[in-house]
């Protein structure tokens, strides 16, 4: 299995899941969530075979990352869509992953099988794919944000609210688990759990500014608007985790967590 039979899985992934959305809005519940996962499936079935092709786990470059942010977004669609019957998540979810895949088309960052010492650690997969969920579901509670602060004409319910507190309860947690996992890969890899490097200190600031949140919905005077604002924040402070350090000054050639390293 090679990075050019990936345009073949995608396609049929991504119409399941146009067709799973389309379930969705005709109100055909069980076959929208049946057809999803099928979609999933297949999308993950190459991730697995690319996996065993390149005797690694398909996470070293931005382009392998986009993969699994691919595959989480739909599934973290699935989730809120199964949990709270939204509709549109469905859709939403699919046109996120097809950017994504689609930047995989154009991009698509081929490296070789060998991985360089540091990334060899058996926490390595865990930390990256635990994170990788992480993101998805804290995406899906920025989608959610957006969707409350600017296209809901009524005052959002405390249930919708409850969507995004649970959301990003979980995404948290994961984002945790996460950092546990990667202080015992640098630990393994550098012989120290945490350095301050630019990817560090950026994962830090991400995870303080979702705990302020946890926090702040919390205090019984808290505004809603206000929250929802610190979601879209601490989402932008994501990204700028995730990939934004790639193109920061003090990254280039020092950080051990640029992908194009």
């Amino acid at each position: 299995m090679t990075w050019t039979h990936f345009p073949y899985f995608a396609i049929v992934a991504v119409l399941l899941w146009m067709v799973g959305a389309w379930l969705a809005w005709r109100d055909r519940r069980k076959q929208a969530v049946a057809v999803t996962m099928a979609g999933l499936t297949v999308f993950f079935a190459f991730i697995v075979l690319f996996w065993i092709a390149l005797e690694r786990p398909p996470l070293r470059t931005m382009g392998e990352t986009r993969l699994w942010y691919s595959f989480f977004l739909p599934l973290s669609g699935l989730l809120v869509y199964g949990r709270w019957k939204y509709k549109w998540i469905l859709t939403f979810s699919t046109i996120l992953a097809l950017v994504f895949i689609c930047v995989n088309l154009l991009k698509p960052e081929i490296h070789s099988k060998t991985l360089m010492p540091a990334l060899q650690s058996p926490w390595f997969a865990p930390h990256v794919i635990v994170y990788m969920f992480a993101y998805a579901l804290l995406g899906a509670s920025a989608v959610m944000a957006l969707y409350l602060l600017f296209f809901k004409k009524q005052q959002p319910s405390k249930e919708e609210f409850g969507i995004c507190d649970d959301l990003v309860n979980v995404g948290l947690a994961f984002m945790t688990i996460g950092m546990l996992f990667g202080a015992l890969w640098a630990k393994e890899a550098w012989g120290h759990y945490w350095s301050w490097d630019p990817k560090e200190t950026w994962a830090a600031i991400t995870w303080f500014a979702y705990l302020v949140y946890v926090h702040y919905r919390r205090i019984p005077s808290h505004r809603g608007r206000m929250a929802l604002w610190m979601l879209l924040i601490a989402f932008v402070l994501l990204q700028m985790c995730w990939w934004g350090i790639n193109y920061l000054p003090s990254a280039q050639g020092s950080s051990v967590h640029t992908y194009s390293s």
